[in-house]
């Protein structure tokens, strides 16, 4: 494995987080996040009790929401817009300390600031849990955090394959393939987990609806999903070259 960072300061990344331009890539963080949460759970609201929100109309609108964001705010800050995601490009080098602590907590700001606004949007009537993932009443809390740990881990492989400065395959198609493995991840794990793999998109609901059950899960499972995604591109995935990584922002 060679170095991830080429020293201490460019892991901190003090240089890079006290630059006027930075403030713009947090807005974009916020933004995003802010988007991302108030569409995608809208998509989760029940408006009648004898049709709920499908699995397909769920994972659709989380992954073109997705794929739209990274569109506008990828050459921005890199659109991560999920902890994460950031956590998992820290782990394999292509985040600095600072940058990801603080896009965690923009990213956390923009997800709670987006459920409120829907709270706010929405009947009452129907505004009840705010799209919150909770689990299938028969699947575990271990189960649980095992989904989530897999369809974070696809989701953060995908990004560093497709974000990779060195494939020359594959640009262009980042925003796409991001959206469609938060499709694919959703239609397999909304009737397990709801499907989170972005502890802001639960903590937002969480927030606003004052319910914290099992949130734990959804910080835990992404987070452990994101870094081994990191540290396994980073061993032995990433393109073979010599020279030193560059930034996975899009």
């Amino acid at each position: 494995m060679s170095k991830p960072w080429k020293g201490m300061k460019e892991f901190v990344g003090l240089e890079e987080v006290t630059k006027l331009d930075f403030l713009v890539m947090l807005f974009a963080e916020i933004l995003g996040t802010f988007l991302l949460v108030l569409i995608g759970t809208a998509s989760c609201i029940s408006w009648t009790t004898t049709m709920p929100p499908s699995v397909l109309h769920i994972a659709f609108t989380f992954g073109l929401a997705v794929a739209s964001l990274a569109q506008v705010l990828g050459p921005i800050s890199g659109c991560h817009v999920n902890p994460a995601v950031s956590f998992g490009l820290l782990i394999s080098g292509n985040c600095s300390l600072l940058k990801t602590i603080s896009y965690i907590v923009c990213q956390c700001c923009g997800a709670i600031a987006g459920s409120a606004v829907l709270n706010l949007i929405i009947p009452k009537t129907h505004a009840s849990g705010l799209g919150l993932t909770a689990l299938h009443t028969e699947v575990t809390a271990g189960q649980g955090v095992g989904m989530e740990i897999i369809i974070t881990f696809l989701l953060v492989l995908v990004v560093h394959a497709v974000t990779d400065p060195k494939r020359t395959d594959v640009r262009g198609w980042a925003p796409l393939a991001i959206g469609l493995t938060i499709s694919v991840a959703h239609m397999a794990a909304v009737p397990v987990t709801g499907s989170s793999m972005n502890p802001a998109r639960s903590l937002g609901p969480a927030v606003v609806d004052d319910e914290y059950k099992n949130l734990w899960i959804y910080w835990v499972g992404p987070l452990i999903g994101g870094s081994v995604a990191g540290g396994v591109y980073r061993l032995g995935l990433r393109a073979n070259k010599e020279d030193d990584e560059g930034s996975y922002d899009f």
